[in-house]
């Protein structure tokens, strides 16, 4: 069963965290798969993350919206992929990292109390900025999640299945025992999104993952982007202002304030459909930023 409309479970364990391995739990709270026409996926208030006690930024709010594409720009260093990290719990990863505020996953709260975060990272997949498939072959990359989930049966299909929504079965499907390092670079990132959607993902994150692609490989990754919106919620950090205008329904527009004592920290200036930010935006930094005026 595919993600909408399913309903799964989010984990109430206290076994230790590891990463991308999912366990079930039977007695475990059930929350619904795709939020409720109307409804957010995400409900952002006053979020801060913070390193060793200095917020990387500070006091975001806002909702992420069920199978739309949300961008998320501004300048480099602003906290965007702290930002998007905190979705997901990666920055529990990170030694002295803490996030404050509340983050609602279809109304549960992420960092609440009994909260597993690796069924977290199960349901809120990430694609990172560079390609990063396991030193094994295709099939064993895509295979990879639903074997650690003890999910055997049917593996022949979970993995075509997942590569054909990744926009390349038909590209590897007579090499599938082949070293994944064989491919080319858009191809080694459509593995990692075909190894994510395997577990069957709610949300996929996606940390620039066209910055290390070239024209034709991007075009490829947007097109991808279109098509899995359909069945996921889609958000990206992106620095390409004409990709986030093409694929996003809804942009954040995240920048640096710099104190008088030198700090610096990321605030949200402004979060509206993508159409009002390229076009008429309610602020001025957001409008010297798309512009190019700054930033």
């Amino acid at each position: 069963m595919g993600a909408r409309g399913a309903t799964r479970t989010l984990l109430v364990m206290t076994r230790a965290d590891v990463p991308n391995v999912t366990v079930s739990v039977d007695d475990a709270a059930t929350i619904s798969g795709a939020a409720p026409s109307g409804e957010p996926v995400f409900a952002v208030d006053g979020v801060t993350v913070a390193y060793q006690g200095i917020p990387a930024i500070a006091d975001v709010t806002f909702d992420v919206k069920a199978n739309a594409i949300t961008a998320l720009i501004g300048p480099s260093g602003c906290g965007k992929s702290t930002l998007l990290r905190s979705f997901n719990r990666m920055n529990d990863l990170i030694v002295g990292a803490k996030v404050e505020g509340l983050i609602e996953y279809h109304g549960v709260d992420l960092y609440g109390q009994g909260v597993d975060p690796v069924e977290v990272r199960r349901r809120i997949g990430m694609v990172f900025q560079k390609p990063n498939p396991f030193p094994k072959s295709i099939y064993d990359n895509v295979a990879f999640g639903p074997r650690l989930r003890r999910n055997r049966r049917g593996l022949d299909e979970i993995v075509e299945r997942a590569l054909t929504r990744a926009a390349l079965w038909d590209e590897v499907k007579d090499k599938l025992k082949e070293s994944a390092f064989a491919l080319s670079g858009g191809q080694q990132q459509r593995l990692c999104i075909a190894r994510c959607l395997a577990v069957e993902p709610d949300v996929l994150l996606m940390d620039e993952p066209c910055s290390a692609l070239d024209p034709i490989a991007t075009a490829r990754i947007e097109d991808l982007m279109e098509e899995l919106r359909q069945d996921v919620t889609i958000l990206i950090v992106t620095h390409n202002m004409q990709q986030a205008a093409r694929t996003s329904e809804m942009t954040a527009f995240i920048t640096t304030d710099v104190g008088d004592d030198g700090s610096r920290v990321g605030r949200l200036v402004e979060y509206a459909e993508t159409g009002t930010i390229f076009t008429t935006p309610t602020d001025s930094r957001t409008e010297g930023y798309v512009t190019g005026r700054f930033g």
